[in-house]
């Protein structure tokens, strides 16, 4: 589990932690998530190695990756 920081692999008491908005907001399946798995580190951005478990983590990067592959290629000048 090299891709978490130390600080947050200790953490699991949820009073430290909040939802995290870029799920929220990319996830439709996000309310259906267990509790841990939506929440990240108080003390850091929205970002996957942020989130308090492994799958919070693989969740966020596959919602970060299909947002990179969606978009369209950029044109030819």
């Amino acid at each position: 589990m090299e891709h978490r920081d130390p600080a947050v692999i200790s953490r699991f008491d949820t009073r430290s932690s909040r939802p995290c908005e870029f799920c929220r907001e990319l996830d439709p399946e996000f309310p259906e998530r267990r509790p841990l798995d939506q929440m990240i580190a108080t003390t850091r951005k929205a970002i996957a190695s942020a989130h308090l478990t492994e799958d919070g983590y693989v969740r966020h990067r596959m919602l970060e990756l299909r947002r990179i592959t969606s978009r369209a290629p950029l044109a030819a000048a």
